[in-house]
């Protein structure tokens, strides 16, 4: 059951949980590994975006193994912190929330996201995202080319 009804360049839908694990399991069949917790990257980016405060990204996948995949990360983001309004262009961002809740801006709509929801923003469609809860917002993100 979709959460909205959208236009194309909208995409708040937990249909797209179905679609993520089939990409990830591209990931694995271009590349047998094995990555630990504690070997993973992390990086720390201040007001991404024209965002506010540091969003924190745990690269779950040495970029070297990513293929067509331009990120695979989890992303944390603590109590008034954001990813400013931003455009994709030749490729498609999932975000997966693990925790927290946030509001999403999917081209000028604001929506509310809590843990199991999932977001799509396509090829020439934008988004923000700002924590407005009282603990880290949790996410992952997957970036894929078109």
């Amino acid at each position: 059951m979709y959460a909205h009804t959208h236009k194309p360049c909208s995409g708040l839908s937990h249909y797209s949980l179905l679609i993520i694990p089939a990409i990830l399991i591209k990931i694995q069949e271009s590349a047998a590994m094995h990555v630990k917790r504690s070997g993973m990257t992390v990086e720390d980016k201040e007001k991404l975006r024209g965002g506010e405060g540091t969003a924190r990204f745990t690269h779950l996948v040495p970029a070297e193994a990513l293929g067509r995949v331009k990120l695979f990360s989890e992303v944390r983001l603590a109590p008034g912190a954001s990813i400013g309004y931003h455009r994709h262009d030749g490729e498609t961002e999932y975000y997966v929330f693990v925790s927290g809740t946030g509001v999403v801006n999917d081209n000028g709509n604001d929506f509310t996201v809590t843990p199991g929801d999932v977001t799509v923003t396509g090829s020439g469609c934008s988004h923000s995202l700002a924590n407005n809860g009282g603990e880290d917002l949790v996410l992952y993100a997957l970036i894929i080319y078109d």
